[in-house]
């Protein structure tokens, strides 16, 4: 059973501007670094992405795998899981809520759950996932900030 790791940052822009960033995944190799590759591989009709396929090389966890995208109307929340079993996951699910504060700013908050196929003691679980969650997080927020959204 995979454990869930929630974690939450504040990011100087509106969550619109949030949002765009997140779901520009063709960028993601721009600015999230075990990101490789990301390829969009199929849109729902609105033009957002349902499936994208990521190539990732975190050092000792090396990963490719597609995931599946749903979104609130809104897109205050966007969702994912993973389609099949990879070579390194037996199962991922995860979100980002986004919420919109007063001063212009939003809180974005991320929730991540993997389930490893590979065995991996729970101290170093640990370690991973602060990392992956604190990377993530992070580096969105660096890209909402200094770039904005490329689209």
């Amino acid at each position: 059973m995979a454990d869930t790791s929630t974690q939450s940052i504040v990011i100087a822009a509106a969550p619109d501007r949030v949002a765009a960033v997140i779901c520009d995944f063709a960028s993601y190799p721009e600015w999230a670094e075990a990101v490789r590759r990301a390829e969009v591989i199929e849109e729902y009709e609105d033009g957002y992405a349902s499936q994208v396929r990521f190539t990732l090389d975190a050092g000792v966890l090396a990963d490719e795998y597609v995931l599946v995208y749903s979104y609130a109307e809104d897109i205050s929340r966007i969702e994912w899981h993973l389609a099949a079993p990879s070579k390194m996951q037996k199962s991922q699910q995860g979100s980002y809520d986004i919420v919109g504060n007063p001063d212009g700013t939003s809180t974005v908050t991320y929730t991540l759950a993997v389930e490893l196929s590979v065995g991996m003691l729970g101290m170093f679980r640990r370690k991973a996932e602060k990392m992956i969650m604190d990377a993530a997080l992070k580096q969105l927020k660096h890209r909402v900030e200094t770039t904005g959204a490329t689209q």
